[in-house]
């Protein structure tokens, strides 16, 4: 398999989650310029080393603690106590996917250059990715403000041989780092000036979650808008609203984007066909406005995304080294602190993320309702169910399907809100960007349930209109739904088929049926 080779400007999120996966391990590599690079920083921080000049967090303590000098061989044991003082992180470990990608970015991050580390730091990140040595990075302990310090430290705590890692022999047990690291003939290091406070300062860990989460999520807005035309279809709603000359008179991107998808995914139905000169004026607006709303969610992960490109390929660790000549090895530089750690760009998108999945799943959870609602179902048999009364059919999947979205409803609630002073009040104001991170995770998998129930209750409603058939697009879509799901004839056990719709959705193979 080809290298990815890292330099700390061009990382794709695509890449991240290829690195992130554990069925395959693509091999990671520090680019040959950008270790140049980050060499001529590191000897801009020898130098201050050598020459004993006052420097935050090379040759000081760090936070309120500033103001303490570090001389000679405290500058190691300083870098020790930092990473130990700072893995405080507690509750359930982050996933394997989501530690790898932290793992990736922070490299990433250091090989900007601007960091000060020694190229063997970065290399050593490579080499655990690559050999499989993941550490074990609680969740909880983050407020975003110098970045994700808990959860990075703990990253750095593997680094030199301490804390734990998982044990890829045994799924889900842990071991301690420094056999980890030995299996892997990783050698554990030992961390020279201003390399502890690179590893913990930075926002990778919201950052890791954020991107493979927009990435989910547009998978999710695709396949929302097959499984919102087969509601169409299945509930004889009009293709009218989805004209073109309505979108451009109100040209938001994602909004003309959907719109020309249901356009294309209910071209040519039967089912549409058959209605064509019925009574009906316009359709509810779950149906009618499937554009405004689809696209509405469309433009905020565009947004998102370009939050999470730009700080993919950012130094975000404090304080940052900038060479006076970039081509010289002289050991001239400035290095100067700010505050590229502070996790609020982050923080805003995550909980916007949050806000518009919450809108998808609700969406989809309104044309749920009215597939099953027989006052609503335009002649559908009442809960889609075959000889309803013994049977029940699809009403306690909407049920679920209103659990799922009223949960969302509490998990949106902005995380970014909120702050709280830290650090013997240095670190005044926070992000609280990791908290948005963990709920979007859950708003994610809510998302994902729901539109797998609406999924499932669509195909059985097109079920019900044969021989009418829909239109070829979305005659695809139900084939894939229902090479996982067969059609309910009579009552039966359901989670398991929501579960295989939902890992359907997981892999785009909804979204890719009709393409």
């Amino acid at each position: 398999m080809k290298a990815l080779h890292i330099n700390g400007n061009d990382l794709t999120l695509e890449a991240v989650r290829e690195v992130a996966r554990t069925d395959i391990r693509q091999p990671v590599l520090l680019d040959p310029d950008a270790r140049e690079a980050v060499n001529r920083a590191r000897a801009v921080v020898d130098a201050l080393v050598a020459n004993n000049k006052i420097s935050y967090a090379i040759t000081t303590g760090v936070g309120k603690l500033s103001d303490v000098h570090i001389v000679g061989d405290q500058v190691r044991e300083l870098q020790v106590n930092l990473v130990r003082s700072h893995a405080v992180g507690v509750g359930e470990p982050l996933s394997i996917p989501d530690t790898r990608a932290m793992m990736l970015l922070r490299a990433n991050s250091l090989a900007k250059g601007n960091s000060g580390v020694r190229a063997i730091i970065i290399d050593t990140i490579c080499e655990m990715l690559n050999r499989g040595v993941t550490p074990m990075v609680p969740s909880q302990g983050s407020v975003g403000a110098s970045g994700d310090l808990a959860p990075l430290a703990h990253l750095a705590l593997a680094l030199i041989g301490e804390g734990e890692c998982f044990n890829e022999d045994e799924k889900g047990a842990r071991m301690a780092s420094a056999e980890a690291l030995k299996r892997a003939q990783i050698k554990p290091l030992v961390l020279e000036a201003k390399e502890a406070v690179s590893l913990v300062n930075g926002t990778q860990a919201m950052l890791a979650i954020g991107a493979l989460m927009v990435l989910a999520a547009e998978t999710l807005v695709d396949t929302a808008d097959v499984i919102g035309a087969m509601a169409c279809d299945a509930l004889k709603g009009t293709n009218v609203a989805f004209d073109e000359r309505i979108q451009k008179a109100r040209p938001h991107a994602g909004q003309i984007k959907t719109a020309a998808n249901l356009r294309r995914l209910l071209d040519q139905s039967q089912i549409r066909e058959s209605h064509r000169d019925c009574g009906r004026v316009q359709d509810a607006y779950s149906l009618r406005c499937i554009p405004q709303v689809h696209g509405a969610v469309r433009d905020t992960l565009a947004h998102c995304r370009a939050v999470f490109e730009t700080e993919t390929n950012s130094a975000v660790d404090n304080p940052l080294v900038f060479v006076k000549n970039p081509k010289a090895m002289d050991g001239e530089g400035d290095v100067l602190s700010g505050g590229n750690f502070h996790g609020e760009p982050l923080a805003f998108a995550l909980d916007f993320l949050a806000i518009a999945l919450s809108a998808l799943a609700g969406i989809s959870e309104r044309r749920l309702e009215r597939m099953v609602n027989p006052a609503l179902s335009e002649g559908l048999p009442p809960f889609l169910a075959p000889g309803a009364g013994m049977n029940s059919g699809f009403m306690m999947p909407q049920v679920t399907a209103a659990a799922l979205v009223s949960e969302n409803k509490v998990l949106a609630h902005p995380a970014s809100v909120d702050s709280i002073t830290t650090s013997g009040n240095k670190e005044d104001y926070v992000s609280m960007g990791m908290t948005a991170a963990i709920k979007l995770k859950k708003v994610v998998e809510n998302t994902r349930n729901t539109l797998a129930i609406e999924a499932m209750a669509a195909a059985q409603a097109i079920d019900f209109l044969v021989p009418l058939k829909t239109s070829k697009p979305l005659q695809h879509a139900h084939a894939a739904i229902r090479a996982v799901c067969a059609r309910m004839d009579r009552d039966r056990v359901m989670y398991q088929d929501f579960a295989r719709i939902a890992e359907l959705i997981a892999e785009g193979k909804v979204a890719e049926a009709v393409r």
